[in-house]
C-alpha cells in the first residue's frame, strides 16, 4: 500500500477537488484535519491541513510555486489519462505540461488546487514487451 500525504490550505475545498477525479472518501480516516481520498485499494491519498502536516515534520511546507516531488499514477487507457486530467483542470486544477505521446506511451500532467503536481501515464504493456500478437 502507498500513502502519499499532502499538505492543503483547504481541506473542503481538496476533497472536492479529488472527489470530481472520481476518487472516493474513507470516512474511517478522515477527520476536520484529514482526509484519507481512495485512488485505488493499493494508492491512498491522505489529504493534511498545514497544522496537522506540522505534526509529522520539523521542517517548513514547501511552496507551492516550488516543487519538490512529481506524483505519477497509471492509467489503463488514454481516455482515463484524458477524463482524469480534464476533470482535474474543470475544478481548480492547472495542465501542467504539454502531453506526450509516444505511441506505447501517453501522459498528461496537471497541478491540484495546492499546487501538488500529477502525472497519469498509460503504456501499451504488448509493446513495451514485445508482444505483437499482430501479422
Amino acid at each position: 500500500m502507498v500513502f502519499i500525504n499532502l499538505p492543503v490550505a483547504d481541506l473542503d475545498r481538496a476533497v472536492g477537488f479529488y472527489e470530481a477525479l472520481g476518487y472516493s472518501v474513507n470516512p474511517e480516516f478522515t477527520d476536520e484535519t484529514a482526509a484519507c481520498i481512495v485512488v485505488s485499494s493499493a494508492v491512498y491519498v491522505m489529504l493534511l491541513t498545514h497544522a496537522k502536516f506540522r505534526e509529522f515534520t520539523d521542517k517548513p511546507i514547501a511552496d507551492p510555486s516550488t516543487i519538490e516531488v512529481i506524483n505519477s499514477l497509471s492509467a489503463a487507457s488514454k481516455d482515463e489519462v484524458h477524463r482524469i486530467v480534464d476533470a482535474a483542470v474543470r475544478n481548480g486544477g492547472n495542465e501542467d505540461r504539454p502531453q506526450m505521446d509516444l505511441g506505447f506511451m501517453f501522459q498528461r500532467s496537471f497541478t491540484d488546487p495546492d499546487g501538488h503536481r500529477w502525472e497519469y501515464v498509460w503504456m501499451d504493456q504488448a509493446a513495451m514487451t514485445g508482444d505483437d500478437t499482430e501479422g
